[in-house]
């Protein structure tokens, strides 16, 4: 049996704003934009190529998480400097490419699953860009996307 993780909760202060960050900036679909009663509003986006989704949201029920409190969203590319590339050219601040070198980080890119560009949206939730091989490359230990790195 799969288990599939498809929508994770991305807690922001001003819906609007996100919602623009995560479709014009960094180019995610917006799968829904749903107002409930007046009462509260849910945005799902989904990143380009992926299964899961984003849920931002305001109003009574979405959630009581502190915007800005989610860290190490992980997203899995396969050239890594170019999608820093176009994220900077769609004015996100970016770090450079790095990689983990001898439990640290360290600048410029690694081997397959160790090479990492951070970056955060507008109310400072954290995430990060993972180089994967492309086609049907290596996987890694335990089947997972590698090393996390940090930031």
């Amino acid at each position: 049996m799969d288990w599939k993780l498809e929508l994770v909760p991305v807690p922001v202060a001003d819906v609007e704003r996100a919602k623009r960050f995560y479709s014009e900036q960094l180019g995610f679909a917006v799968d829904h934009d749903v107002s409930v009663g007046g009462q509260a509003r849910i945005v799902q986006l989904t990143p380009p190529g992926s299964e899961c989704s984003i849920v931002i949201g305001a109003g009574t029920g979405v959630t009581d998480v502190q915007p800005g409190s989610v860290q190490g969203l992980q997203l899995v590319v396969s050239d890594v400097a170019a999608a820093r590339a176009q994220l900077v050219e769609r004015g996100v601040a970016a770090s450079p490419v790095q990689h983990v070198e001898d439990g640290a980080l360290a600048d410029g890119p690694g081997g397959t699953w160790n090479s990492f560009v951070y970056f955060t949206d507008p109310d400072g939730n954290g995430w990060s860009l993972q180089e994967g091989p492309t086609g049907g490359g290596e996987e890694p230990a335990g089947g997972g996307q590698g090393p996390a790195g940090g930031g």
